[in-house]
C-alpha cells in the first residue's frame, strides 16, 4: 500500500519530507516518549492517560489549545508495520460517532523520510467539516512541522 495522490471526497491528506532515518522517525511518531514532546498543532501540548502501542492497542490523551480548551483524543492502531505504515483510528472515544481512520506512511528517500497522513472520513459532510471547522490540513501541516523540528534536535 503506498500513499497515491488520488483522493476521494472523503478524504484528506498531508505529507513532509523530514530529514531523518526512517528509523528515528519512526519511532518519535510511535513512542509515547517522543510524542508528548511534538504531537500537535503550533501551541497545542499534550497528556497521555493511557498508551499501548500494538496491534489494537490504545493512545487516550487530551490536547491542550493554547486558549487554554482541552481536546479529549482517542487513538486505536489497527495496523503496525514497523517501519513504514500504521493504520488507526482517531476520534474522542470509542463511541465517537465522527471517529475517522488514517494511514501513516513513512517512505525511505535519499532525503530523509517521507510522511504521509492519509485520512478517511465516513462522509463527505464529516471531511469538510475537518477540513474547514478544524483546520485538519493547516493542524496536521503544523504537526508535521514539529516532527520534524523534533527529529533534527534529536540528530544534533
Amino acid at each position: 500500500m503506498t500513499p497515491d495522490t488520488e483522493l476521494s471526497d472523503r478524504e484528506l491528506m498531508v505529507s513532509r519530507l523530514i530529514e531523518g532515518p526512517r528509523e528515528a522517525v519512526f519511532e518519535a511518531f510511535t513512542d509515547v516518549r517522543h510524542l508528548s514532546q511534538w504531537w500537535g498543532p503550533k501551541g497545542f501540548t499534550t497528556t497521555t492517560r493511557t498508551f499501548e502501542f500494538s496491534d489494537g492497542g490504545v493512545w487516550e490523551f487530551t490536547m491542550h489549545g493554547p486558549d487554554g480548551t482541552d481536546y479529549p483524543e482517542w487513538i486505536q492502531w489497527i495496523e503496525i508495520r514497523v517501519p513504514e505504515m500504521i493504520v488507526l483510528v482517531h476520534g474522542e472515544g470509542p463511541d465517537d460517532p465522527e471517529q475517522f481512520s488514517s494511514t501513516i506512511f513513512f517512505e525511505e528517500t535519499t532525503d530523509g523520510t517521507r510522511v504521509t497522513l492519509r485520512s478517511e472520513f465516513k462522509t463527505k459532510e464529516l471531511r469538510d467539516r475537518a477540513a474547514d471547522e478544524y483546520g485538519a490540513i493547516e493542524g496536521g501541516n503544523q504537526t508535521l512541522e514539529s516532527l520534524a523540528t523534533y527529529v533534527a534536535g534529536r540528530l544534533e
